[in-house]
This record gives structure tokens, C-alpha cells and sequence, in this order.
């Protein structure tokens, strides 16, 4: 039996259907799995500090994003207002990823340099 299998007239799949979410999808987003926050997973990033622009969701204007960072809890959040204020723009910090609005690529991974952080823009 398919995990992704939704319906079935079959009667020897009566009763062996996932329960979770809507019509028994374990993808659905009622199912709860995933990051309790509902934040993007964002895979297609290496490992390690990462300077990238992602532009989907947001109507087209770009958002310098920071990941992989080997700081946690309130020294992200210091160092994500560091990173803002190198750019001048605002921006914030969510599930441990800062983002900072507009395309600062350069900027960002220039002021990660002064704090011995060496990371790659993607």
C-alpha cells in the first residue's frame, strides 16, 4: 500500500488508511508534522554559514537570508542586529535564520568576515 494514497474503492483498503488530516493525506497541514512554527524547511541549503536572496512568497522583493550560523538564542538575535544595521535595513530573526530585507548579499557576508564568520553567498 502507498503512503500517499488518499482513496480507495477498493474493500480490502477499508480501514488501513492513514487517519491524519483532511481525507487521511499524512501531508496535509492539519497532520502536524513538520516544524511546529509552520516555517519553510529549507533543504536545498548546504551545510554551514550560508548568505542566499530568496525572493519566493514575498511579491518579488528579495530578502537576504542567513543561515547555518554557530550562535544561538540571544546572541543571534544581537548578531542579527549587527547584520541589520551593517545594511541599514530592518529585518528579523526566525527559527534561527536572519533575514534581512532587500539583496545585502555582499554587505552581509562583508560584516561576517569582520567577526571571524566566514560564510558563502549563495
Amino acid at each position: 500500500m502507498s503512503d500517499d494514497l488518499v482513496w480507495s474503492t477498493d474493500p480490502a483498503f477499508k480501514g488501513k488508511l492513514p487517519t491524519q488530516g483532511a481525507m487521511g493525506s499524512s501531508r496535509s497541514r492539519s497532520g502536524g508534522q513538520g516544524p511546529s512554527s509552520g516555517a519553510p524547511v529549507r533543504k536545498h541549503l548546504p551545510k554551514g554559514p550560508c548568505v542566499s536572496l530568496e525572493t519566493s512568497g514575498r511579491n518579488g522583493k528579495g530578502v537576504t537570508l542567513v543561515t547555518g550560523l554557530p550562535v544561538s538564542g540571544d546572541a543571534l538575535e544581537d548578531l542579527g542586529k549587527v547584520l541589520r544595521q551593517s545594511c541599514g535595513s530592518g529585518g528579523t530573526v526566525k527559527d534561527g535564520v536572519v533575514e534581512i530585507q532587500g539583496d545585502h548579499r555582499d554587505k552581509v557576508q562583508a560584516a561576517l568576515a569582520k567577526k571571524g564568520i566566514q560564510a558563502r553567498k549563495i
